[in-house]
């Protein structure tokens, strides 16, 4: 099996996270703590999780994000097959909030 994430370190660093009040503490602290590319792989990660949701396509989702057929077919693996309720939770609340 995969590495074990739930470890002292990542739950001080989500505690850390949990602690931010407003989008600019967002950016100044994942600025800090990611590269600029780790953090776009994470976003366009996050949209392709989205637009998958939203009943879009394989090709529509690479033409909008710009993401690989790999990345796209492991999110959407995580979606439908595995984990994935963190997705969920995160979208019922944004719709929520809307």
């Amino acid at each position: 099996m995969g590495k074990e994430i739930r470890t002292k370190e990542v739950k001080e660093m989500f505690e850390a996270i949990l602690t931010l009040e407003s989008e600019e503490e967002c950016f100044a602290f994942f600025e800090d703590v990611c590269t600029v590319n780790e953090l776009l792989t994470l976003a366009q990660r996050f949209e392709v999780a989205k637009m998958l949701t939203e009943g879009h396509t394989y090709l529509e989702v690479a033409e909008e994000t710009g993401a690989s057929t790999a990345t796209i077919s492991r999110v959407n693996r995580s979606l439908n097959y595995g984990g994935g309720s963190g997705y969920e939770i995160v979208f019922d609340r944004m719709k929520k909030d809307r």
